[in-house]
């Protein structure tokens, strides 16, 4: 794993993953407390 560009590549993908994780874990959250609040789902 010497090439700069594969390097990149992986940095990339890892980045754009966890971002993806934290997005979904979010609005999960999100959705939780929501429901604890109001007493209801939350709004589409």
């Amino acid at each position: 794993m010497r090439n700069d560009a594969t390097k990149r590549l992986m940095w990339s993908g890892l980045v754009a993953g966890l971002g993806a994780l934290s997005s979904l874990a979010a609005s999960k959250l999100a959705a939780e407390i929501w429901r604890r609040v109001f007493h209801e789902d939350p709004p589409e």
